[in-house]
């Protein structure tokens, strides 16, 4: 099997994400700058500028990033990406994400996770997606999209506070046969 790709360039009807770079900062954190979307997530300060360059500087330093841009408009509304460093062989993390808040309500992000996890099942077997335990909008969104709850472990973030969070996986084979 090839080397995992931790930056393509993806396409769908709704959204294109393309490897990110550092001269994205200034958009990517004019998006990021809403406090509404890091309210329930365990990094809830992210929206200020030092704590969103220590999250962006972090994507980087694991093999960079994606920047979402939408279709319609050309403007960049979001983020995610793949990592490898908590993961055991034939798996892949999908997470970091998020959307302008005028996005939310599922097209956006279920197009989103739908491109990564199809780029993903070229490589690995399993897909993994931990989630801050009191974020229920991303966990939800992610067991709609077919994700199993598998584990609760707490996490140290960037910032060094403990969080407890939540890992859900989905499988190549459940994702293959998935109406999705």
């Amino acid at each position: 099997m090839p080397a995992f790709d931790f930056q393509p360039t993806l396409e769908g009807n709704l959204l294109a994400l393309r490897p990110a770079d550092r001269e994205d900062f200034d958009a990517l954190f004019a998006v990021a700058s809403d406090p509404g979307i890091w309210a329930i997530h365990p990094a809830h300060d992210r929206w200020r500028e030092p704590v969103f360059r220590a999250f962006f500087d972090d994507s980087f330093a694991d093999r960079g990033g994606l920047i979402a841009i939408e279709q319609a408009s050309g403007g960049i509304f979001g983020f995610s990406r793949y990592s490898m460093a908590r993961c055991e062989a034939d798996e892949v993390e999908i997470g970091w994400t998020f959307l302008a808040r005028r996005l939310w309500g599922g097209r956006y992000n279920s197009e989103m996770k739908r491109l990564m996890l199809d780029h993903a099942f070229r490589f690995v077997g399993t897909a993994l997606f931990r989630i801050g335990d009191t974020n229920l909008r991303s966990r939800r969104a992610i067991e709609k999209i077919g994700g199993r709850l598998i584990d609760r472990t707490e996490m140290v973030n960037v910032a060094g506070a403990p969080a407890l969070h939540v890992t859900y996986a989905i499988r190549r084979d459940d994702w293959a046969a998935s109406p999705a």
